[in-house]
């Protein structure tokens, strides 16, 4: 069997049980996959609807432009589906999205143009504002619109509603997905309340969004509106197909908990899912309690994380914005990069020509001097060979006759500055106690190795 064209891929994703990342949660928790679409998200779904009722009521004509307002996964879904059918595609954008999401949309022969994210939705300058000049200017064009286009939560009504129940056999009791233009959570809402009622719609907000707030007070607060990093969610209006009367609750989370959610999905299920998904994921942990052994949880993972790469998924962007700290490595860590082997010490009675011969037998320059199994001093090859030029006949002699100072011994949380710099040419190595009470000895070449492995 082959498909005619791509647009045949879209839908029919697969759902998989999430495991690790919701083990605190005593109900099933399965990952509506969207990621299989052919642009990677689930916007694919919406935005062949919308050109498809646009073509069919004559709005968009054969050779017309589409001009459009997308955050990115929107956008890629219109650009295959113009690729296909033969339009142009022009697409504003903002500000604070990857970098990515423009690259992937310019790869299908698209015009992106971006726009400041902190100005009002009026302001000309927003990426609203210019989609809709550029639909005035730009002859044979159509903008689909898509968070007021109803089209949008109908391809949601018509296909992704109808996937969930069958693939849950009617069993699915919630469904949780990040909201931004609300069509995806209000068009799967309409089709699974109309097979059953008791089904709860959870939706996930941002700070800096006025959706939670206008759900529970009916009150459109500007107050609420305030800059925030999270892609794919939120917004500050009211989109027409965001549908408050199905959506039972919205869940509020953090950027810095969306971002470092995102990565932990990929670490513990292997699922390289976008930021949106991170935010859903972490507000059905913040939402616990409200799932009950028995409950079937569907969860929307809308795309896919090669769009984050300079973001969430980098150290570096994520430590610029105090997401994550420095960690300064430890003894703990350089002992841990240690190949596992006992450490070689000598009993202070044992004499100078044997501990010469254990550190040519080992290629060891150094020996801690124990007794009765504690360490009371060092040996060193410089010690002995000082030693030996003073007086050749010490190699019959007991080892505590030339032993120094030991290593100073200090403790697994000890910085690997600090430990640097109590080492030296006088004192060539550390010891440490693990958290088993068995003594390691770091030197100059541990540290190296830890610091590169």
């Amino acid at each position: 069997m082959w498909y005619n064209n791509i647009l045949e891929t879209i839908g029919n994703t697969p759902m998989v049980k999430l495991n690790k990342i919701v083990k605190d949660i005593p109900a099933t928790v399965l990952a509506k996959i969207e990621t299989t679409n052919p642009g990677n998200s689930i916007k694919d779904r919406m935005a062949l609807k919308m050109i498809e009722d646009a073509e069919k009521s004559g709005k968009l004509k054969p050779g017309g432009t589409i001009i459009e307002g997308t955050s990115g996964n929107t956008g890629m879904g219109l650009a295959i589906a113009a690729v296909i059918k033969g339009y142009k595609c022009i697409f504003t954008s903002t500000d604070k999205q990857s970098k990515e999401k423009f690259d992937a949309l310019r790869a299908f022969g698209a015009e992106v143009i971006v726009c400041p994210t902190n100005v009002e939705p009026e302001d000309p300058r927003s990426y609203y504002s210019v989609s809709s000049r550029l639909e005035r200017e730009v002859p044979n064009s159509w903008k689909p619109n898509q968070y007021d286009n109803l089209s949008n939560s109908q391809a949601h009504y018509e296909q992704t509603g109808p996937e969930i129940w069958e693939q849950t056999e009617g069993k699915v009791t919630h469904v949780v997905a990040g909201v931004g233009t609300g069509g995806t959570l209000s068009g799967i809402a309409r089709f699974l309340k109309e097979k059953n009622p008791d089904i709860k719609i959870l939706g996930i907000d941002t700070y800096g969004s006025v959706f939670k707030k206008y759900k529970e007070t009916g009150e459109f607060d500007k107050n609420e509106i305030y800059p925030y990093i999270t892609e794919g969610i939120g917004e500050d209006f009211l989109p027409a197909n965001v549908d408050f009367s199905l959506i039972d609750h919205f869940e509020k989370v953090t950027d810095m908990d969306a971002a470092l959610m995102t990565r932990e999905i990929a670490r513990k299920e292997a699922i390289f899912a976008g930021n949106s998904t991170g935010s859903a994921i972490a507000g059905v942990l913040q939402m616990k309690h409200m799932f009950k052994e028995g409950d079937v949880v569907v969860v929307i993972f809308p795309d896919h994380g090669t769009r984050y790469l300079g973001k969430m998924y980098n150290d570096d962007w994520l430590r610029d914005r105090g997401f994550i700290k420095e960690e300064k490595l430890t003894a703990r860590h350089i002992i841990s990069k240690k190949e596992a082997q006992d450490i070689v010490t000598i009993d202070c009675e044992k004499t100078v020509l044997e501990a010469i011969n254990t550190i040519k037998s080992l290629n060891i320059s150094q020996i801690p001097v124990t007794q009765k199994g504690m360490v009371i001093g060092k040996i060193t090859e410089s010690d002995i060979l000082t030693s030996l030029m003073e007086n050749p006949g010490i190699k019959s002699q007991p080892v505590k006759s030339i032993s120094t100072a030991p290593f100073p011994f200090i403790d697994l949380n000890t910085s690997i500055d600090k430990i640097s710099g109590m080492i030296n040419r006088d004192n060539i190595a550390v010891l440490v106690e693990d958290e088993n009470g068995k003594i390691e000895i770091i030197t100059q070449y541990d540290i190296i190795n830890a610091i590169s492995a």
